[in-house]
């Protein structure tokens, strides 16, 4: 008889974009159940994965009463299944699982970091965010870092003295390489788009919020516009995501596109020639993989994650967090050579494909399960 694993988050979109291919990989060995709220996405991930899903209300902001009886439930569900383990993967689903998990005598609790929130924080809540990663690490019986970052940061902040491994070179699904590589489409998107001749598209793909550093994004992206008025090469900008904390009204300007949440960004990558992430924090970006798969140069931000995965001036640009002005260089110099893009984005495709690899993630995880059991 197979062991019964539950994998659970607190949005079905998590389990959805995050995991997608990973627990269809995971039903060949064992009985997967994935457990999130409630969610359109929970049928795609029945079809796709062919795993049973469990719709189960957790909020994702602090709200005692509801934690409570999503507690209360998630205890009630693992007692009926009984499971081998439960692996979680959000912060709130991972404090909430792992303490009902515990309660139930679940024997393999684990839960992924895929990065932490309370450094950023100040005060009161960021006391209070620290406590509650520090309890998902008691109840779990094993704690799983994105990346190193994320690792040194777990250590460095005292959040558990439990052993974490970094599995594979770190990420927490890889890259489907059949999925995210070049179609021959390029041209055909650039003309969609109402493109010129030897324009440029740098494209942002993420949560349109401000610790993603769309301000920093916009406000070199306008200077570089202003370089196109005085005969410079034509230059336009996507940010691909849904809005949190910005109007769609914020972000019109003259040569921004914003699409909006697209459940396919291979498009917009198929017709960009640089990708920007000048993020605040990072775990461990999935979207700078993504990117790289395809082919494209990036500029991302020196942060935790970012700084792992690109090789400043060698598959990628680095810059400074919040520094408009390091990050308008980075994108004007990028802009003035389209061969230094093409030599970048080959080093990142192979850079990918030889770590990063949804295969080769799957079979690290395969083998960590094997060796906790």
């Amino acid at each position: 008889m197979r062991k019964k694993l539950i994998r659970i988050a607190a949005a079905p979109m998590s389990l959805d974009l995050l995991l997608r291919g990973q627990l269809n990989y995971l039903n060949g060995y064992f009985d997967v159940l994935a457990v999130a709220s409630p969610g359109v996405e929970h049928a795609r991930i029945r079809r796709r994965e062919g795993v049973e899903t469990v719709e189960l209300e957790i909020e994702r902001t602090i709200s005692l009463w509801k934690d409570l009886k999503s507690l209360w439930r998630l205890f009630a569900l693992f007692r009926r299944e009984r499971p081998w383990g439960v692996h979680s993967l959000t912060p709130k689903a991972g404090l909430l699982s792992m303490a009902a998990a515990a309660l139930a005598r679940v024997p393999v609790r684990v839960h992924t970091f895929t990065g932490l929130i309370f450094p950023y924080r100040k005060g009161a809540f960021k006391f209070l965010l620290r406590q509650m990663d520090r309890l998902t690490c008691l109840f779990a019986t094993h704690v799983i870092p994105e990346g190193e970052g994320v690792r040194k940061l777990l250590i460095a902040e005292k959040v558990t003295g439990k052993s974490l491994e970094v599995l594979a070179h770190g990420n927490v699904n890889g890259v489907d390489l059949e999925h995210f590589r070049q179609s021959g489409r390029r041209e055909e998107e650039r003309r969609r788009l109402g493109l010129p001749a030897g324009a440029v598209l740098f494209v942002f793909v993420g949560r349109i919020t401000e610790d993603k550093g769309i301000r920093e994004l916009l406000a070199a992206f306008s200077a570089l516009r202003g370089d196109e008025e005085q005969g410079g090469i034509p230059v336009f900008l996507a940010l691909v995501g849904g809005l949190e904390g910005y109007a769609a009204a914020d972000l019109e300007m003259p040569g921004v596109f914003v699409p909006g949440f697209q459940e396919d960004i291979r498009p917009w990558l198929e017709a960009a020639d640089v990708f920007v992430l000048p993020s605040y924090r990072e775990g461990f970006p999935n979207s700078l993989l993504q990117a790289g798969a395809m082919g494209l140069p990036s500029i991302a931000a020196d942060v935790c994650g970012c700084n792992e995965i690109i090789e400043d001036g060698v598959n990628g640009l680095l810059v400074a967090v919040r520094d408009e002005e390091a990050l308008r260089s980075a994108m004007a110099s990028l802009r003035d050579d389209p061969e230094r893009r093409r030599q970048i984005g080959a080093r990142a495709a192979e850079n990918v494909r030889r770590k990063y690899s949804c295969r080769m993630v799957w079979d690290a995880l395969l083998n960590f399960y094997g060796r906790i059991s």
